[in-house]
C-alpha cells in the first residue's frame, strides 16, 4: 500500500510538471489567471495520509520541504535564498513527559486531583528539560501592562519566581470607555504570546492561563491537542518561563475555591483598572520533566524576477504555512491531514506561482512557504528576523491561511488591510473583480495576531491575510452554517481531511483575488504605507 501511494505520489508530480510545461508552450497565457487542476491536484496530494499531516520535526515535514522545493523547481521559479529555495528554521522541540512528572496544584494546603490533558497542560518554555517547583501562585487579572492604556495589572509588585495565572483576552469596553482595547477586539496585549512575554519580562517561574471557550475562541479539545503534543520555540530567539500551559475554567474553580476564593468575584476584579495582583492561598509543586531535541525545519522561498529594471529590487511576497499537527497518538486515525488548514493555503500559492510565472510584475514577486506556524508562528518570525530580501524593499506582504471550500461568493474579506493603503488598493481589486470587500467586523478572536502576516507587519511591512467571502451565491444562510459546522468540527481535529466533492471555485476565487492584489501593488507607483498613527507603521519610519 505504501509503495502504492509513493507510486501515485511520482505520477501525480510528474503530470503536475507536464501540465505545466504544456501550458507554457502550447498556450502561453498573457494575463495571471489561477487554474483549479493544479490547486485540487497538490491540496489532494498535500493532505493525503502520504504526507502525514506535515507535523513539525516529523518525516511529513522533511517531504512537504521536498515537495515544494521540486515543484517550484518544476514552475521555473528561482530560488529566493541565493542558489537555495530553502531557509533554515532552527528550532528547540519540547515534549511534556507527565508520567514522569510529579506536579501537583495545592490549594489550602490540599492537592487538588487534575489530570494532564484533560484538566490542565503544560511543557517548559525555556527548552530545558528538569524543573523543580515550589513556587506561590498569584492571580494577576489579565496579565497586561499597557502604558497607552493607562493600565497596569502589576502594580509594582514583585512577582519574580511566582506562577501566574491569568485570564486570555484582555478587558472589556465599559460604556465610560467604549474603546479601550480596541474596543470589542483584541489587541495583541490579549493573545497568549504576549503574556508569557510579559511573564518573562518579570521574572516569573511560570504562567497558566485560564481557558473558557468563549474569551480563547476554541474548545478544550484544541488546547488538549496542542498542549500534549511536542511544542516547539526558536533557538536563539528569547524564550520563556519554566511552566508555560493552560488550566480549563473547572480546575480554575477548583483552585480558587480550595484557596477561599471566588474566582468570578476576581474577574470581575480584574475588569478594573484598579485590580491588584492576588497572591493565593496555593502553590505549585513537584518536578516538570519533558525531553528536548533540536530540529532542523526549513522555509521556502521561490521568486519570479520583476520586468521593471528599477522596480525589480523590491517585492511581493506572498505566504501560507505549509505545516499542520503531523502523527500524534498511537490508536485509532493517529494522522492530523490538515486539508483546509493549511493544506489549501499551501496548494494555492503553488498554483497562484505558476500562473504568476505566466505573467511577471514590475516589482519580483516571492511565494514563502513558512514552517512551524501551528507552534507560534515560528517560521515566518524567522523570516522577519532574518529576511531573504531587504524589509525596506517589501512592499507587502500577502498571507492565505484556509481558503473558502464552499464555492463562490460576492465577496471578499480583506480584514486588517485597513491598517495600510492596502485597503484602498483591496477594495479596487475587489470592484474590478465584481466583489465586495466584506464589512470590517470587531476582531474578537484577535485574528490579526494570529497568522504569518503579523509577523511581517511587527517589522514594519504592510500584510494582512486575505480571507474567504461569507456572502455565497448559491444558498448564502445555509451555506454559511455549513461552514460553520465544518469548522467546529475539524478545526485542528483529525478530520480535517481533503473531500474530493468540495467546491474549488470558491479558493480559486480567494487566491485570484491575493494574485491580483498582489499584482496592482507589484505594478504600483509606490510602495504602500501604514495609516498615520497605527503602532506597526513607525517600525518602518524608523
Amino acid at each position: 500500500m505504501k509503495n502504492k501511494l509513493v507510486l501515485t505520489s511520482l505520477a501525480l508530480s510528474l503530470a503536475l510538471a507536464f501540465s505545466a510545461h504544456a501550458a507554457d508552450k502550447k498556450h502561453p497565457a498573457k494575463t495571471a489567471t489561477v487554474e483549479e487542476a493544479p490547486l485540487r491536484a497538490h491540496l489532494a496530494l498535500i493532505s493525503s495520509d502520504l504526507f502525514e499531516g506535515r507535523g513539525t520535526g516529523q518525516r511529513g515535514a522533511d517531504l512537504t520541504v521536498q515537495y515544494l522545493e521540486s515543484q517550484s523547481q518544476v514552475i521555473g521559479l528561482k530560488p529566493g535564498n541565493g542558489n537555495s529555495y530553502r531557509q533554515l528554521v532552527k528550532i528547540a522541540g519540547v515534549k511534556a513527559l507527565p508520567q514522569q512528572s510529579s506536579l501537583q496544584l495545592v490549594a489550602g494546603g490540599a492537592p487538588i486531583a487534575i489530570e494532564f490533558g484533560k484538566d490542565w497542560v503544560w511543557a517548559p518554555g525555556d527548552a530545558v528539560a528538569t524543573h523543580q517547583f515550589d513556587t506561590d501562585i498569584v492571580f494577576v487579572g489579565y496579565g497586561i501592562t499597557a502604558p497607552e492604556e493607562k493600565w497596569d495589572d502589576y502594580k509594582g509588585q514583585d512577582v519574580k519566581g511566582k506562577l501566574l495565572v491569568m485570564m486570555v483576552n484582555d478587558p472589556q469596553p465599559t460604556a465610560e470607555e467604549a474603546n479601550r482595547f480596541g474596543g470589542k477586539a483584541l489587541t495583541y496585549y490579549g493573545r497568549w504570546t504576549y503574556k508569557y512575554e510579559e511573564a518573562k519580562r518579570r521574572g516569573a517561574a511560570g504562567v497558566l492561563l485560564i481557558h473558557t471557550d468563549a474569551s480563547a475562541s476554541y474548545g478544550w479539545s484544541v488546547v488538549q491537542n496542542g498542549g500534549t503534543a511536542e511544542k516547539f520555540q526558536l533557538q536563539g530567539a528569547a524564550l520563556g518561563t519554566g511552566l508555560q500551559g493552560w488550566i480549563s475554567e473547572d480546575t480554575a474553580r477548583k483552585l480558587f475555591a480550595g484557596a477561599g476564593k471566588d474566582l468570578d468575584q476576581l474577574r470581575a476584579a480584574a475588569e478594573r483598572k484598579d485590580f491588584a495582583p492576588v497572591t493565593l492561598a496555593a502553590k505549585l509543586v513537584g518536578e516538570e520533566k519533558a525531553d528536548i531535541r533540536t530540529v532542523d525545519q526549513y522555509n521556502i522561498a521561490a521568486v519570479v524576477p520583476g520586468t521593471d529594471p528599477k522596480l525589480k529590487d523590491e517585492v511581493v511576497i506572498y505566504s501560507a504555512h505549509w505545516d499542520h499537527l503531523g502523527k500524534q497518538g498511537t490508536t485509532g486515525d493517529t494522522i492530523y491531514n490538515g486539508a483546509i488548514d493549511n493544506g489549501s493555503g499551501t496548494a494555492a500559492l503553488l498554483a497562484m506561482a505558476k500562473a504568476a510565472m505566466q505573467a511577471p510584475a514590475k516589482r519580483s514577486q516571492m511565494f514563502l512557504w513558512v514552517a512551524a506556524e501551528e507552534q507560534g508562528l515560528l517560521g515566518s518570525a524567522m523570516y522577519a528576523a532574518q529576511p531573504l530580501w531587504p524589509a525596506n524593499k517589501t512592499a507587502a506582504n500577502l498571507n492565505l491561511d484556509s481558503l473558502n471550500f464552499m464555492g463562490i461568493t460576492r465577496d471578499i474579506s480583506t480584514r486588517g488591510s485597513e491598517r495600510t493603503e492596502l485597503g484602498e488598493i483591496a477594495a479596487k481589486v475587489a470592484k474590478d473583480m465584481g466583489l465586495s470587500v466584506a464589512p470590517v467586523e470587531p476582531d474578537l478572536a484577535g485574528g490579526y495576531f494570529r497568522s504569518d502576516h503579523f509577523s511581517f507587519a511587527k517589522a514594519g511591512i504592510p500584510a494582512f491575510s486575505i480571507g474567504g467571502g461569507r456572502d455565497y451565491v448559491k444558498d448564502p444562510e445555509g451555506t454559511r452554517e455549513k461552514a460553520r459546522a465544518h469548522s467546529k468540527r475539524t478545526y485542528h481535529q483529525v478530520s480535517d481531511e481533503f473531500d474530493p466533492t468540495w467546491d474549488f471555485s470558491g479558493m480559486v476565487q480567494q487566491a485570484q483575488f491575493t494574485l491580483n492584489l498582489g499584482r496592482a501593488v507589484a505594478d504600483g507607483a509606490k510602495m504602500p504605507a501604514w495609516k498615520a498613527g497605527d503602532p506597526l507603521g513607525q517600525v518602518r519610519a524608523r
